[in-house]
């Protein structure tokens, strides 16, 4: 089972236009209109490639109707909590000449302490239905399970195992790969967090996950992914930006190895156009393909971060299995328009991909890392 929080979640609005003019008036097509954030393009994904998956977020005004809406006719399982305030905009403009996409995120507001609780619960319901049976539909009452496919729109169906957070362990258990512990629940917290949220939200979503015996994912930027270290969040996935921005540090290994000091077990870096790389305090991985793909990038990370916990889920902590995985799915996201898809041709990708264990030297930055810049 895959548990996904998305505790900023949007209604990402895309217009294509011929050509972006400063200043100027386009006109376009009708828009697209989709629920959002990093979590939910988790769950997008992982869901369409056969993964057990529950996506939690938010959802508020007339904006969080139209994103239930859409969540609900998408058919990801989901579980939506009630918010007073109005679920937040994302805009992209995306430029067909020069195939650039320009976004515009609303801040987001934040919700009410007895929100963020109502959140928090959810994620220990669905964590804990999970740990209980590994099966909602196999463990409740006919009354419960249609209470509960009602809110989610569909059952779940996954089981669990170990509870080792070990990730790179190597397992000789028989019948697994090298690197395989068993299948166990994965909490992945994804994306920014509202402006005035609690500085204790996301260590104690973090906390829940640990304490349920879940593989922690954590992806997001800014004091957030320090704190998600400090709190013990099993993989982090930042790009080098936002490791520089968090760290301070400009040496990426340097500053991933600074995320293993703190608490983490992996650290997937994504390097770009450069591919990705894989630190844990015993090696360093780095794939890439020979050539870049052109396309659009939004939501690359997040089918990373879908690629990883499919892996875990399933019992695979071989770091190289899954940067191989993460690269690929990562890649193929960025030949589809829109975010939470991936191309089918992932498995040609992963096929091509060139993997080197880069030296510190290799992975030195020409610029330095830039200061004072908000994240979110």
């Amino acid at each position: 089972m895959i548990v996904t929080v998305t505790p900023n979640p949007a209604l990402d609005l895309t217009w294509h236009v011929e050509r972006i003019v400063p200043g100027g008036t386009h006109r376009a097509d009708m828009g697209a209109a989709r629920a959002g954030g990093k979590g939910l393009n988790v769950a997008r994904v992982a869901h369409a490639q056969g993964a057990a998956v529950v996506a939690l977020a938010t959802a508020g005004g007339a904006t969080g109707t139209e994103f239930a809406a859409e969540l609900a006719a998408a058919g990801v399982p989901h579980e939506l909590v009630p918010v007073h305030a109005a679920t937040r905009r994302s805009v992209a403009l995306v430029d067909e000449h020069l195939g650039d996409t320009t976004v515009v995120n609303e801040r987001g507001v934040n919700p009410t302490d007895a929100e963020w609780d109502a959140l928090r619960a959810a994620v220990l319901r669905s964590l804990s239905e999970d740990e209980r049976s590994g099966s909602v539909s196999g463990s409740l009452s006919e009354d419960e399970r249609s209470e509960t496919e009602t809110k989610r729109g569909v059952s779940e169906d996954d089981r669990v195992s170990s509870r080792s957070d070990s990730v790179g362990a190597r397992s000789t258990t028989p019948g697994k790969g090298a690197g395989s512990v068993g299948a166990r629940p994965v909490l992945v917290v994804s994306g920014s967090l509202p402006p005035g949220a609690p500085d204790d939200l996301l260590p104690s979503l973090i906390r829940l996950g640990r304490d349920a015996g879940a593989i922690v994912i954590a992806d997001t930027s800014g004091p957030a992914l320090l704190a998600a270290a400090d709190a013990g969040a099993t993989v982090l996935k930042p790009n080098a930006q936002e490791l520089a921005e968090a760290t301070g540090i400009a040496d990426p290994l340097a500053g991933a190895c600074e995320l293993l000091h703190r608490g983490a077990s992996l650290i997937l870096l994504s390097l770009g156009a450069d591919g990705m790389l894989a630190v844990t305090a015993d090696e360093i991985v780095r794939a890439r393909l020979a050539t870049r793909l052109a396309g659009n990038p939004t939501g690359a990370g997040d089918a990373g971060v879908a690629a990883c916990a499919v892996l875990l889920a399933e019992g695979e902590t071989d770091p190289e299995k899954i940067l191989r995985r993460a690269t690929a799915w990562s890649a193929a996201a960025v030949l589809m328009p829109l975010a939470g898809e991936i191309h089918p041709s992932w498995p040609e990708l992963e096929a091509a991909l060139i993997l080197d264990r880069p030296t510190p030297h290799d992975l030195r930055p020409s610029n330095p890392p830039v200061q004072g810049k908000d994240p979110r």
